[in-house]
């Protein structure tokens, strides 16, 4: 089996892939003070729930946008695991050719989700990823990556405007049951939620003039169902994007 790990700013997801087949995955909130052994201890125990033997993981591959965090991962799967992870980066087989003006300034995550969305639905594609930060990657269908979009995320700004404004209260980032608030939360609700979605949709109007033509849009991150209501010319919403890119970007780098 197949150990993936995507370090994000605020969540590492782990998963297990059998073949092609996602078996299993989790989420820790991203903690740059835990040692190898506290997360060998973490990650044992979600095994033992998901019933998946460690013994049976026999190959591993990470990206990581956390540097503090990279080797210690590294090290909890070698040590734990008893395997070398294979580390998204320089000198690994992706299939796409970045043409940022500096390529080592694009993170991991986004190459991983291009791979992922050109093998799903092909391109041009532009793949929405509602993390920590709201990022946009444009992708064509000769596999160039374009550039993209960075936008602080949703959370980000209503952390932000919780801590800048001592009468509002802290809410939770769903759709409210009407545009415009008859009440605080509700109010606070329609800002962040359609303030977004607009955002979104706005953002992927003016894309789609640049690229020219069609292209495709998947939208991925921890939010990506929350909003998809009301997300115009969505092609699929997926979850497990970079999981699927991390398995895909594996298969073109196992030895012959």
């Amino acid at each position: 089996m197949l150990l993936v790990v995507d370090v994000g700013n605020s969540h590492t997801v782990f998963g297990i892939y059998d073949g092609e087949r996602l078996v299993a995955d989790w989420r820790f909130s991203t903690q740059h003070g835990r040692t190898v052994d506290e997360w060998a201890a973490e990650v044992a125990g979600i095994l033992s729930i998901k019933e998946v033997s460690r013994g049976s993981v026999d190959a591993a591959i990470m990206s990581s946008v956390v540097p503090p965090l990279t080797g210690t991962l590294a090290e909890m799967i070698q040590s734990f695991f008893g395997i070398e992870p294979l580390n998204v980066g320089p000198g690994v087989k992706t299939g796409i050719k970045i043409l940022y003006e500096n390529p080592l300034e694009v993170g991991a995550d986004r190459i991983v989700n291009s791979v992922a969305a050109l093998a799903k639905v092909g391109g041009p594609v532009i793949v929405v990823d509602l993390g920590t930060a709201t990022t946009f990657d444009a992708i064509t269908a000769e596999a160039e990556y374009l550039g993209g979009i960075i936008v602080p995320g949703l959370q980000i700004s209503a952390d932000s405007l919780f801590a800048r404004a001592a009468k509002l209260p802290r809410v939770e980032v769903k759709r409210p049951p009407r545009l415009i608030g008859r009440n605080t939360v509700h109010s606070i609700q329609s800002g962040l939620y359609f303030g977004y979605a607009s955002m979104i949709n706005g953002v992927l109007d003016l894309m789609r003039a640049e690229m020219g033509g069609e292209p495709r849009v998947i939208v991925t991150g921890g939010l990506a169902r929350a909003l998809a209501p009301d997300l115009r010319g969505i092609t699929l919403i997926d979850p497990h994007l970079t999981l699927e890119g991390l398995r895909l970007i594996h298969h073109k780098n196992r030895p012959a």
